[in-house]
């Protein structure tokens, strides 16, 4: 069984990591049931927001499971695990719905790299982020040095990548990486998703598409998104699916 649960409260869906005795570190399992998950989710029509948390005090998670890894060929090591975390944070990143990462604890490697590919965080006074890779003779892999660079100022992603440097919540905060930081992570995040529920869905969809196109967040199937959606609400669309079915020459009325 998976250690990743998906719950569906209303408009909103709770992704939680559930490995406590590896501090939520992530295996091809849980790897896969993320996928799934966001896939489901993607569906749901009703869902508005999305908060990502995790089980236990010590970790909101500690990145990927050594023991995972650690046997994998360089081919595997590259494909089959870099690759497929990839994929799947990227899934994550570009769910049309807001999602909210709630840092109760210390946030490491694929773990980092989990609440970067949510749209907004909120940090635990306690809680750190850092990317330890180097520390064990690999490099981030999961984005760590690609959508990052885009959050972190660059001196302050090198810290963390190069000198293994720890990114405090009080410095998390005031570099904006964290939205905020609070005793109760969980209770913050809830209610900012209440916030979500405030606004029109669909605006809140599009201008997340609109946010994504600008920074470089899968640029190219945004800027068809949105060209798409407005293309389909045009009489033209109507009319060439009219024509078509009733094989005929479409007459465009331009609107």
């Amino acid at each position: 069984m998976s250690a990743v649960h998906l719950s569906i409260e209303g408009p909103l869906a709770r992704i939680t990591l559930d490995n406590e005795a590896k501090l939520n570190a992530f295996t091809p399992a849980m790897l896969a049931a993320l996928e799934g998950y966001c896939g489901e989710i993607e569906c749901a029509e009703a869902v508005r927001a999305v908060i990502v948390q995790s089980v236990g005090s010590r970790a909101f998670c500690a990145g990927a499971d050594i023991k995972a890894w650690a046997p994998l060929s360089p081919f595997e090591f590259a494909r089959a695990w870099v690759r497929e975390g990839h994929r799947v944070f990227d899934r994550l990143a570009r769910l049309s719905k807001p999602t909210i990462a709630v840092l109760q604890a210390h946030a490491f490697g694929g773990g980092l790299e989990l609440a970067a590919a949510c749209d907004i965080r909120v940090m635990a006074p306690g809680a750190s982020c850092g990317l330890p890779e180097a520390q064990v003779g690999i490099v981030p892999g999961w984005s760590g040095t690609q959508r990052l660079a885009r959050l972190l100022p660059e001196p302050v992603l090198k810290e963390m990548v190069l000198f293994g440097r720890r990114l405090n919540a009080e410095r998390a905060l005031a570099l904006g990486f964290a939205a905020e930081v609070a005793e109760d992570p969980l209770k913050t995040a809830e209610t900012l998703a209440e916030d979500v529920l405030t606004s029109s869905p669909r605006a809140v969809e599009v201008a997340k598409y609109q946010l994504h196109a600008a920074v470089g967040e899968d640029r190219a199937a945004m800027i068809e998104a949105l060209g798409g959606g407005m293309i389909a609400a045009s009489a033209d669309k109507a009319e060439g699916v009219a024509a078509f079915a009733e094989k005929r020459k479409p007459d465009f009325p331009g609107s």
